[in-house]
């Protein structure tokens, strides 16, 4: 279980990245997904990560170091909270060298052993996630593996998430809102970075 977590530091390239220590989750996903507010909910801490209802506010990569157990053993995890794919209120310039930074770190930081792509769960199919997946596949080593959570469940019926489980049976539902599905996914990231495979 998660017992808490801080704030590191918040790097613009791989180089300002703080030496890897312990093992890295990285959470990615279109703006606006929620991934700050997902780190938030996992911490058990809703000012963790600055959430912002502004897509493209999260311009950095952002560190923190989590505090974890599992039965007696206590350990750390770093949570890295990416920018968001496909927007930002920037010019092309930028966002081109935002884009060159954030390849180079995802290829490079081999300290990364999880990577937690976010998609929200009415927007299933967006090619903007299509080409995230496909990306994360075309590096991805033997020792990294990715998990595929859908946000916002509060906002689907029973049966449309029934149908999004059964098209996406490893893929992970949860609500921060009504917190439904954190409790798995935090079970999940502890279990993947102590080396465990549940499938």
């Amino acid at each position: 279980m998660i017992l808490n977590a801080k704030f590191l530091i918040s790097a613009s390239k791989i180089d300002e990245a703080p030496q890897p220590i312990y093992t890295e989750i990285a959470f990615l996903g279109r703006s606006n997904v929620g991934k700050s507010s997902l780190i938030n909910t996992l911490c058990k801490n809703k000012n963790l990560a600055k959430s912002s209802s502004t897509p493209g506010k999260t311009q950095l990569i952002n560190f923190f170091e989590v505090d974890c157990k599992k039965d007696e053993d206590k350990f750390k995890l770093i949570f890295i909270d990416l920018p968001g794919f496909g927007y930002a209120k920037v010019s092309k310039k930028t966002k081109a060298i935002w884009n060159k930074n954030l390849d180079e770190f995802l290829k490079e930081r081999s300290s990364i052993k999880l990577f937690i792509h976010l998609i929200d769960s009415r927007h299933e199919n967006l090619d903007i996630d299509l080409n995230l997946d496909l990306y994360l596949d075309s590096f991805i080593r033997a020792d990294q593996k990715k998990i595929t959570v859908f946000t916002k469940a509060d906002k689907l019926n029973q049966s449309q998430k029934a149908k999004l489980l059964n098209a996406n049976k490893n893929a992970i539902l949860v609500s921060n809102l009504k917190k439904s599905g954190i409790d798995k996914l935090e079970q999940k990231i502890i279990l993947e970075s102590l080396g465990f495979n549940e499938e």
